[in-house]
């Protein structure tokens, strides 16, 4: 075992608040484009965060199972992460009308938050 399952939860912790973060920093900026864009980027930042809560609810939390069961646990949870981003994205494009590239964009930035928490060390 590389890391104890304490580490693992305070590595989603620490993942969904940075995610959190960028994803109210970009939408903040689109904020100077207007009401719109910011709702475009704010809507799909926390479908991202919020399918990384379902993740690692999902994945993390919860007594101590065995191997096949946590592997289980992680594949239904990334199933869920993604249901929940593309049903937000699907939301926002056809339902809301609101524009394409901040939503893209503030899909993006948050989904790459997660890429510098994993690197660093606590």
């Amino acid at each position: 075992m590389f890391n104890s399952p304490s580490a693992n939860r305070r590595l989603a912790i620490r993942t969904v608040t940075v995610q959190a973060v960028v994803a109210t920093v970009v939408a903040m900026g689109f904020l100077a484009i207007g009401r719109e864009a910011a709702l475009a980027a704010a809507l799909s930042g926390g479908a991202v965060v919020a399918g990384s809560l379902v993740l690692a609810w999902r994945a993390m939390f919860g007594p101590p199972r065995s191997g096949g069961d946590v592997l289980a646990r992680m594949v239904s949870g990334l199933l869920l992460k993604w249901f929940v981003v593309i049903v937000a994205l699907y939301v926002g494009l056809s339902r809301l009308g609101l524009p394409p590239m901040p939503l893209l964009v503030g899909l993006g930035l948050t989904l790459a938050a997660s890429f510098p928490t994993h690197a660093l060390k606590p």
